[in-house]
């Protein structure tokens, strides 16, 4: 990879670089929305003028306070764990309250932790899925009344390219990130009637803080930049706008589609 690409890429795919005025007073709530991808989606929406609420297992005071300071706007934070479907649904109802109903849902919490076909068991399956794709469709039950009754509202649910690549290592996340796409395409097509979108963002391998701590190694980074069309690293900032793009009205009758953000590993159409 040449450095100097990555930085005249960076230029052009700065966050800050489309503004959706639709976005502006929109009420969004974010699964995950205090680390890794979900950070900077917060910060994304913010900066589009819109209500962010979001939810995290761990404390994200710090991450509100920064982001106070640095955009003179503070999110709701809402601590909570997703696998944990009524207290969930309460965090989605407070925040409607708070700031009115959800028009733009995202559903970006998951875990992709690694394991072998054995030793894994029914318990770690179960805990896979429900934080890998259950919390998706009850999330999208508790916000769809309050779309409905608007005429409008878009969900977007993170996926992932993984499953299409046929990754092994990880076959409970691969099957669960399989099942949002089936989950989106299911729910577009029921809430289309009542104004309500539905799509999938598949992102590549972006280099959060974890997979770099977790599992980047120097060749399998340069082998897996050797399949993508663009040679860079995907970094976390890079989904701000495919899905700020998605969440607008700039994508209006879109819907039920699952669109990739991988630097060009896999191919659709």
């Amino acid at each position: 990879m040449v450095t100097g690409q990555k930085y005249q890429y960076e230029e052009t795919t700065n966050v800050d670089v489309a503004t959706f005025h639709d976005l502006n007073d929109a009420s969004v709530f974010i699964s995950g929305g205090g680390s890794g991808i979900g950070r900077n989606l917060t910060a994304g929406f913010l900066r589009q003028g819109a209500r962010v609420a979001f939810c995290q297992r761990s404390d994200a005071t710090a991450l509100c306070d920064e982001l106070e300071q640095q955009l003179g706007r503070r999110p709701l934070f809402y601590r909570c764990d997703v696998t944990d479907i009524a207290a969930y649904q309460r965090v989605l109802a407070e925040a409607a309250a708070a700031q009115g109903p959800v028009s733009v849902l995202v559903n970006n919490a998951a875990w992709d932790n690694r394991h072998p076909l054995d030793p894994f068991t029914v318990a770690d399956w179960d805990h896979m899925q429900a934080v890998n794709l259950r919390h998706h469709f009850f999330a999208a039950q508790a916000v769809a009344p309050g779309m409905k009754a608007a005429g409008r509202g878009t969900i977007i649910n993170y996926s992932s390219i993984s499953y299409m690549m046929g990754n092994g290592g990880y076959s409970a996340y691969t099957a669960a990130k399989a099942g949002i796409t089936g989950l989106t395409r299911s729910l577009a097509r029921e809430l289309g009637p009542f104004g309500i979108r539905v799509n999938a963002l598949m992102p590549g391998w972006v280099l959060t803080e974890r997979q770099r701590t977790e599992w980047v190694t120097e060749e399998g980074l340069k082998t897996h930049l050797a399949r993508q069309c663009l040679p860079v690293e995907i970094e976390s900032e890079d989904m701000v706008a495919p899905t700020l793009f998605l969440a607008s009205a700039a994508s209006t009758v879109i819907t039920g589609q699952a669109l990739v953000v991988d630097a060009g590993v896999v191919v659709t159409g």
